[in-house]
């Protein structure tokens, strides 16, 4: 026989434009339409993560809630656990928490910036996890110095902590202390297939048994009326990755010499006009709706357990939320 795909966990993005006082009736909807998964976007300086996840929860009965991400430097360990665990507590199972380095630039802004990104980042996420598990915790490390922080009442199930990170460090420290990976939009097939594994790696280093958690990301454009449109809105953001260079992601993808040689020779312009729809749809979701299921096979076979599509930024977005029924009504 051969082998059948699982389905996936369907997820929709609120976006970080969208207006908070939408957030309620929008995360209802999603769970109308059937998505398990609504993540929200703590990013500076925009909206927060957790005030929206606590929106999200409370508007709807069953739908998995996360955030992605909040920049663990920016925060105090102990007061993010307390965050995470009432939101567990209040709606058991249906909260799924993020943390990541945050944007270097928005860190020095407010003052986080740390000395060293992955040892911040290890030290925060085993000290929520292990607060969140109901130990008394003490530490006195580089960024986290706690002593004797107990919670008074621990959530029961325990979230899951996932880490919003991209290099292979930071992916084995996902795997080792935090409960799987949310990556972010773009990342390719061959790209999850290789995250999976460092997170794995860091998993089996840890002597932990089971296995991580992986959201994906994937920007999404469907358009079965007018696919090449959807295609072209999608060269768009994608061009706007990076224009010197390749972010994480893509630098794993088997045309990334060839994207960097674009890059080099004209920039963003030279790459919205010169990439292949091949390319496309290794990055995106975009196309037909046939297109689509065909991407969100590929990441689930290359490890995804989650799929988030995300909007893009000028959308309308309640209009694109409804012509997303495809994502439910086809993988479950």
């Amino acid at each position: 026989m051969m082998p059948v795909t699982p389905r996936p966990e369907m997820g929709i993005m609120f976006h970080r434009q969208q207006n908070p006082a939408t957030l309620m009736a929008y995360a209802r909807r999603v769970e109308q339409m059937g998505f398990a998964h609504l993540w929200v976007v703590e990013d500076c300086f925009y909206l927060g993560g957790i005030a929206q996840a606590a929106i999200a929860l409370a508007g709807t009965s069953r739908l998995k809630v996360g955030v992605g991400i909040n920049p663990g430097v920016a925060r105090n360990a102990a007061f993010l656990a307390m965050e995470y665990a009432t939101l567990a507590e209040a709606f058991p199972g249906r909260f799924i928490g993020g943390i990541g380095h945050g944007v270097e630039g928005w860190m020095v802004q407010v003052g986080a910036r740390p000395t060293s990104w992955l040892t911040s980042i290890e030290e925060i996420t085993t000290a929520v996890r292990r607060i969140l598990h109901g130990e008394r915790v003490d530490v006195d490390g580089e960024y986290v110095r706690l002593s004797g922080v107990h919670l008074e009442s621990s959530p029961n199930p325990v979230p899951p902590v996932l880490l919003g990170v991209r290099g292979e460090k930071s992916l084995r420290i996902a795997g080792a202390c935090a409960d799987g990976v949310v990556l972010a939009s773009f990342s390719g097939t061959d790209y999850v297939r290789w995250a999976k594994v460092q997170v794995s790696a860091g998993w089996a280093d840890a002597g932990r048994e089971g296995a991580g958690l992986v959201v994906v990301n994937a920007a999404c454009d469907v358009d079965d009326a007018a696919p090449a449109d959807a295609r072209n809105r999608i060269r768009g953001r994608i061009g706007t990755v990076n224009d010197r260079g390749l972010a994480p992601a893509i630098a794993r993808m088997p045309f990334a010499a060839e994207m960097e040689a674009m890059i080099s020779r004209g920039g963003r312009d030279a790459l919205v006009a010169g990439m292949p729809d091949t390319w496309l749809h290794e990055l995106a979701i975009t196309g037909t709706v046939e297109d689509a299921r065909v991407t969100v096979t590929r990441l689930v076979d290359a490890g995804a357990d989650a799929v988030v599509l995300v909007p893009p930024d000028d959308a309308d977005w309640e209009t694109w939320l409804e012509a997303q029924a495809w994502a439910v009504a086809t993988t479950g």
